[in-house]
C-alpha cells in the first residue's frame, strides 16, 4: 500500500486513480498521520457501511428456535 501526502495526491490526483483502477490501495495523510484512503471501486463497495444489514436486519435474522427458559424462583432478599 501506498502513501502520499495531500500536496502529492492533489497533484498527482490522475496516476492515484489509475493505480486504484488496476488494484492498489494508496494512504494520504495530512500533516504526517492517514486522513483518507484510495481504493479501488470493488474494494471500496464491500467496505461501504451501506451494504452491511442494519442491526435490526440482523437481530431479526437470527432463529427463533432457540428455546430459554427463564428462572422464575423468588428473587432474594437483599441487604442493603
Amino acid at each position: 500500500m501506498k502513501t502520499v501526502q495531500l500536496r502529492e495526491a492533489k497533484a498527482s490526483l490522475s496516476a492515484l486513480v489509475d493505480a486504484a483502477e488496476s488494484g492498489e490501495a494508496t494512504v494520504i495523510t495530512r500533516h504526517g498521520h492517514p486522513a483518507a484512503m484510495l481504493v479501488p471501486v470493488d474494494l471500496g463497495t464491500r467496505l461501504s457501511a451501506a451494504d452491511r444489514p442494519s442491526l435490526a436486519d440482523f437481530l431479526l435474522s437470527i432463529p427463533t428456535a432457540i428455546d430459554v427458559e427463564r428462572d422464575r424462583t423468588p428473587l432474594r432478599p437483599a441487604d442493603l
